[in-house]
């Protein structure tokens, strides 16, 4: 995994200068907790943000963020259906048993790590509407996903439609939220769909420790105040939380971040051509190579993660290296 040339995860990556500035002047007396004028700023940026009346939270990491906003839709006989390798099920160390106190998660498949509503219906259908079975609750689809798929605004749309129809709730984690806006070029209300909360990640796209919850409905966010705070997650000092995130969206630095890692991934991915195991449509690469190819490039002085027994996982960041990611796309190139 070692290298000089690092492409093991955008969670590896440095704090952006901006954020740094950010909290340095929120270095200051406030009130304490999210009473202070940065966390009571956030509910008005993100409304001007998605075109629609919302309200964010802010919390540390985004296995909170993603657990506290399916709290507030999952009761704790209940099931959140879900990618069987996205990211609660497979890197979160059961924390959306914990949050949710035991609800279970629903596992259904779907290429690219997406999924689409024939393969929800084919795992909620079947269950009967009974004290003795398992009942879904809520959806939970992630923006971009595992394998750097992003979903189409029609695609979550289709989603949203499905769960309104069933009664449940539709939950986005949005860790790479930004990576997947980019790729689509749109809106982030286009991007993010007619989701209940929306997971907006900040620390892979250059934050620090902060990450907002988003939630279209006053009732759910007033809720999750109450959980956040059960959790262990209101911070006492929530301005330097709040202060990351309100840089991230000043002058759209957080697509700006994400656009830079989107094409030193886009660069990469023209150099794998037929190896690449999913499209580059994010900043994950997912590339067949054997383990003596892996061991070259490692003495090329790239990182990154192995990825089952023959392939490897390359990540892409705001602050990758222009010379590094065409020295990978030679690389890879030249195997």
């Amino acid at each position: 995994m070692s290298g000089d040339k690092q492409f093991l995860s955008d969670n590896a990556a440095a704090v952006h200068s901006r954020v740094w500035d950010a909290l340095r002047t929120a270095d200051a007396a406030d009130a304490p907790y999210d009473g202070d004028a940065l966390s009571q700023a956030l509910d008005e940026r993100f409304s001007d943000l998605f075109a629609r009346e919302c309200m964010a939270l802010w919390v540390a990491t985004g296995t909170a963020a993603n657990c506290l906003a399916l709290a507030t839709m999952v009761q704790p006989h209940g099931g959140v259906v879900c990618h069987r390798e996205a990211h609660i099920e497979m890197d979160e160390a059961g924390a959306p048993g914990f949050y949710l106190h035991g609800a279970k998660l629903m596992l259904v498949g779907g290429g690219g790590a997406k999924i689409a509503p024939d393969g929800i219906r084919a795992m909620i259908d079947p269950i009967r509407d009974d004290v003795h079975q398992v009942q879904p609750h809520a959806i939970s689809i992630t923006q971009a996903s595992e394998y750097g798929c992003c979903y189409r605004p029609g695609e979550v749309a289709a989603i949203a439609a499905l769960a309104k129809e069933r009664g449940l709730g539709l939950h986005m984690d949005g860790a790479r939220f930004a990576n997947a806006a980019a790729f689509l070029d749109c809106a982030p209300a286009d991007a993010a769909g007619p989701v209940d909360a929306l997971s907006f990640g900040c620390v892979k796209n250059g934050a620090m420790n902060a990450e907002a919850i988003i939630f279209f409905d006053p009732v759910a966010a007033d809720l999750a105040r109450y959980r956040r705070k059960r959790a262990g997650h209101l911070q006492s000092k929530g301005r330097f939380l709040a202060a990351q995130i309100l840089a991230m969206l000043e002058g759209e630095l957080w697509l700006a971040n994400a656009r830079h890692a989107n094409a030193a991934a886009a660069e990469i991915g023209a150099a794998c051509k037929e190896r690449l195991l999913y499209p580059v449509e994010a900043n994950e690469l997912f590339v067949q190579c054997t383990a003596d190819e892996r061991a070259v490039l490692r003495g090329q002085g790239f990182g990154f993660y192995d990825w089952g027994v023959d392939a490897a996982r390359f990540v892409t960041a705001w602050n990758t290296r222009a010379e590094d990611a065409t020295a990978l796309a030679q690389a890879i190139g030249g195997l």
